[in-house]
């Protein structure tokens, strides 16, 4: 019964991997493909390049979301800024309590800039200010943040409750 009960959040835990690469992978996808029509059209379109004109606006949006969206994967194959030296001369004792003490404070951090993200959004949408070629509510720009630091604070609590190893993750 405890395999079942694990089973379950491991499932959990790979498809939300899943659904985070395929959706970096369509938005950078996206975006190359966008930015690559807009290059064409700028070469050989003549006064049909300016009607492209949202293309720029539509990639940087989309870069904010691969950028915040890419936060919680990256720190659970250990690709986030780290400082290993005092770590490695540490007993194995004290190098436990110094990554919980990290994942602890990591997940305090991602839930605070969330949820002050979540105000910003609020507060943004309040204004109804759109953004100039696509006419888009500019708070729903500020929900990258929102999404990307709540993955991320969800990946410290997997790894200060043990559910992930992030620290064993071998560079490659």
């Amino acid at each position: 019964m405890i395999s079942t009960q694990r089973s379950k959040p491991v499932i959990a835990l790979r498809l939300l991997r899943r659904v985070e690469r395929a959706a970096l992978v369509c938005l950078f996808l996206g975006m190359v493909f966008l930015y690559t029509g807009s290059v064409i059209t700028r070469e050989i379109g003549g006064r049909v390049a300016s009607d492209f004109a949202w293309i720029e606006e539509a990639v940087r949006m989309m870069n904010l979301f691969l950028v915040f969206l890419a936060l919680g994967l990256a720190l659970e194959r250990g690709k986030h800024v780290g400082i290993h030296t005092l770590r490695e001369r540490l007993a194995p004792g004290a190098v436990r309590w110094v990554r919980r003490g990290i994942d602890l404070l990591g997940l305090g951090f991602s839930l605070y800039v969330a949820w002050l993200a979540v105000g910003l959004v609020q507060f943004v949408l309040k204004t109804g200010q759109t953004s100039p070629t696509l006419g888009v509510p500019m708070g729903l720009i500020y929900i990258a943040p929102v999404i990307g630091f709540a993955l991320l604070g969800l990946r410290y609590g997997l790894s200060l409750f043990g559910a992930i190893d992030r620290f064993s993750v071998e560079d490659t």
